[in-house]
């Protein structure tokens, strides 16, 4: 099998005719891996000048034994001058290349007015590779001298070489200089991938008619089905913000109630979201130092908008838990207090809904100024220490999700002591954790710590059949949405605490991970592996994963001839065998079918055109 190209067009500078290294296709035939042939053999030039005059023939071996024979014809005169064999070869041609000089006007122009239409008429769905080589000569230069825009005038500019490549339907490549970079991987890894679409193409015809001229009168081969489908697993939507924002209004595992300067009960929040978003409420609660912060803005904004009652006369106070009562913070900006409701809806909600947080505040703030100010109020909680206040402009915020600061704020806190209200004993250690967050992203937890339960009083909580590494990763999806299970097994543990905890998403996360493991391993790793694939159906069956257990059950028949000769494959029950056995690929119908084929052609000891 044989590849032809066709090169047209001259890559020389021709201001710079002495010192021209060698030209693009020879360099490139010299250089690349793929391409093999010594010196003698790659440039026919005495035999290609006799016999063919119009074009310069190079002749390689590529691919290891695919024979590449290169016609290369760098002056239009003389391709004009023998128009029957050009026109042959760009007929019969797999590629073309055209190739000009950036600094040489005329080269350009010889390839648009003089090749371009000649290849449109004989063009037929054969790539085009426009090659623009060498480096501009005075593309830059500050002087506006007549000298010097004439020299900036002689260069082809890349809009004129990407408006021919448009004309043509033609890949443009700018070659800066003929280095093994822009030779080897760019220009070569380009050629190249045309060479094998050529290939494949003349493979697959080449194919079509051996089918039509062996036609077989006897036996014919069979054809082998595509397998089954695979079951599509639907994801389940994210509900992780509507969590936090429902934790607002439930009032559950309050640890923060916000009075008026007048001490009068306005709202009731949690210390975990809050520092989430914002490094005052960090500091007012002092899971960071001013010295941490390091930002007089945000220590002034605290000093200035809170303070914290410890006072055991406060009116109400004997009301309270005893046990561990909320923290008692007075708004003293009476203007932002009033519109503290809705500042922190705003909060729990994402912190990105600017347009809507104006809106409500103007319903309570009647004069304009004084929306302004409460809104740059915001903007100071919400700010990083030592940036600029990035929240100037709200509007640009409102294509942000809601998730920007919880999924990687909240993380900060997992497995830390700072604001955690309950440890949970694993396996001899502690993991301490915040309730407020169990209790908005999982309901076992929040019917755990809210009913009539001893998990409900108690700080210490043990956990069984769960291993530290489990239930820390179980921990981390509550807190950021997302987890990474280092491997299938690690993601059948999760899943597993996900259905004992009743955690749906999760389930359906680890379901999904396991299948694209399973899914991108090739026959020979999945023949090799340890991993009991019939032990991984059984679990999932057990804890209720019906979408993981159907796919793997359409996985092993998929997969038949590799996990039929398992031992684990015996301890598929009946009804799993039976599906198994009726979804198996290749069928059993088909390696009989085989069979016979193959003792067929055998007996006719005749060689298999297809085998």
């Amino acid at each position: 099998m044989s590849i032809h190209i066709v090169a047209l067009g001259n890559e020389g500078d021709a201001f710079h005719q002495d010192n021209r290294p060698s030209g693009l296709i020879r360099t490139y035939l010299g250089r690349s891996p793929l391409v093999s042939g010594d010196e003698s053999s790659l440039l026919l030039n005495a035999t290609s000048t006799v016999a063919r005059p119009v074009f310069t023939e190079y002749q390689a071996s590529a691919f290891g034994n695919v024979k590449l024979v290169v016609h290369d014809c760098p002056v239009w005169d003389i391709f004009d001058s023998d128009w029957y064999t050009s026109r042959n070869l760009i007929g019969g041609a797999d590629i073309i290349v055209i190739k000009y000089n950036v600094n040489d006007k005329f080269s350009f122009h010889e390839v648009k007015d003089n090749y371009i239409p000649v290849i449109k008429r004989a063009l037929n769905s054969v790539p085009v590779i426009i090659a623009a080589v060498g480096t501009r000569q005075n593309e830059e230069l500050p002087c506006t001298c007549p000298l010097c825009t004439s020299d900036r005038g002689s260069c082809v500019s890349t809009t004129e070489g990407i408006q021919l490549a448009k004309e043509l339907g033609a890949t443009y490549l700018e070659l800066h200089s003929l280095d093994d970079f822009y030779i080897g991987k760019y220009f070569g890894g380009v050629l190249e991938y045309f060479m094998i679409q050529a290939l494949n193409q003349k493979t697959s015809e080449k194919m079509k008619k051996r089918k039509m001229s062996n036609s077989f009168h006897g036996i014919r081969p069979p054809q082998l089905e595509q397998p089954e489908k695979m079951p599509v697993l639907k994801a389940e939507a994210s509900h992780y913000n509507s969590d936090l924002n429902n934790l607002l209004f439930c009032c559950q595992c309050v640890d923060v109630v916000f009075y008026n300067p007048d001490l009068k009960e306005v709202v009731e929040a949690h210390k975990i979201v809050l520092c989430a978003v914002s490094h005052v409420f960090m500091l007012l609660f002092n899971v960071k130092s001013p010295a941490d912060i390091q930002d007089s803005s945000i220590i002034r904004t605290t000093q200035d908008l809170f303070a914290i009652n410890r006072d055991a006369a406060f009116p109400g106070a004997s009301q309270e838990s005893p046990g561990n009562p909320p923290l008692r913070v007075i708004v003293k900006d009476a203007l932002f207090c009033s519109c503290l409701s809705d500042i922190l809806r705003f909060i729990y909600s994402g912190a990105f809904q600017w347009e809507e947080l104006e809106e409500d505040v103007r319903k309570k703030v009647k004069d304009s100024g004084d929306v302004s100010n409460v809104i740059e109020k915001v903007k100071c909680i919400l700010k990083t220490p030592g940036k600029f206040n990035c929240l100037r402009n709200c509007k640009t915020y409102q294509a942000r999700k809601p998730l920007w600061f919880y999924n990687t704020s909240l993380k900060f806190f997992l497995n830390k002591p700072m604001l955690a209200d309950v440890v949970f004993e694993i396996q001899g250690t502690t993991v301490p954790a915040h309730r407020a967050i169990l209790v908005a992203r999982c309901e076992v937890m929040a019917a755990m710590f809210n009913g009539n339960y001893m998990e409900a009083k108690s700080v210490l909580i043990p956990v069984y059949g769960v291993s530290k590494e489990t239930f820390l990763s179980f921990l981390e999806y509550l807190y950021t949405d997302s987890c990474c299970p280092a491997g299938i097994f690690q993601a059948m543990c999760l899943l597993i605490c996900a259905e004992m905890y009743q955690v749906s998403r999760l389930q359906h996360i680890c379901e999904l991970f396991i299948i694209t493991q399973l899914q991108s391993m090739p026959s020979r790793e999945l023949a090799s592996m340890n991993l009991d694939i019939v032990d991984l159906l059984k679990k999932a069956k057990f804890h209720h994963s019906d979408c993981l257990s159907t796919w793997l059950l359409h996985f092993i028949a998929t997969n038949y001839l590799i996990f039929s000769q398992k031992p684990e494959f015996q301890d598929l029950s009946v009804e799993e065998r039976s599906f198994v056995e009726k979804h198996r690929w290749p069928s059993n119908m088909y390696l009989k079918q085989l069979a016979e084929y193959r003792k067929y052609i055998h007996s006719r000891k005749c060689r298999c055109s297809v085998m």
